[in-house]
């Protein structure tokens, strides 16, 4: 009975690393990749808030600004979804997920914890709208310290690279990661 429970474990366990970071990647992808659209098809008002911006993007042009953003919700969303450069794209829709919470998602005046966590919701009531982005970094962070799982194209590299002898001309400058 025992035998059975810890396979049991190792089977969902091994699950995770297949399917669980999969299905993280996917919902992710899909959601910065809609957002990036929305931005791509649509006018920029970066114009009306760019003072809201943390230092350094504060400095940025919005339309710099603007155009990153949308380019790293539509490239960033589709790399998530195959898993390519995927710890990258990680980090880099933190940084924009924490400008985006700064700037747009954070209560405009807050005075006490209380009042601050009246913006922890989806709709925005005049006290901010933070709990999707929040949640969505929270998602991103096992994304970025594991890695994208097996079922992705960055585990398809390592496995290419840990294939390749030590001593092969191609590789001889290059370290590849060991397999996950």
């Amino acid at each position: 009975m025992i035998n059975l429970a810890l396979r049991t474990i190792r089977t969902v366990d091994s699950l995770g690393f297949w399917l669980g970071l999969l299905s993280l990647r996917i919902l992710l992808g899909w959601d910065y990749f809609e957002s990036g659209l929305e931005k791509f098809r649509g006018n920029n008002w970066f114009f009306d808030i760019q003072e809201r911006f943390p230092f350094p993007f504060n400095i940025v042009p919005p339309e710099v600004s603007w155009q990153m953003a949308t380019w790293f919700e539509l490239l960033g969303g589709i790399a998530l979804v195959i898993g390519l450069a995927t710890r990258f794209v990680s980090i880099s829709l933190i940084v924009l997920t924490v400008v985006a919470i700064a700037a747009v998602h954070w209560p405009e005046t807050w005075s006490s914890f209380g009042e601050l966590m009246l913006g922890y919701v989806f709709s925005d009531n005049g006290a901010g709208n933070f709990k999707l982005p929040v949640l969505f970094i929270g998602m991103l962070l096992p994304l970025l310290l594991c890695g994208p799982g097996k079922l992705s194209i960055d585990a398809w590299i390592r496995r290419q690279c840990s294939a390749q002898p030590a001593n092969h001309p191609e590789f001889s400058t290059v370290s590849c990661p060991t397999p996950q």
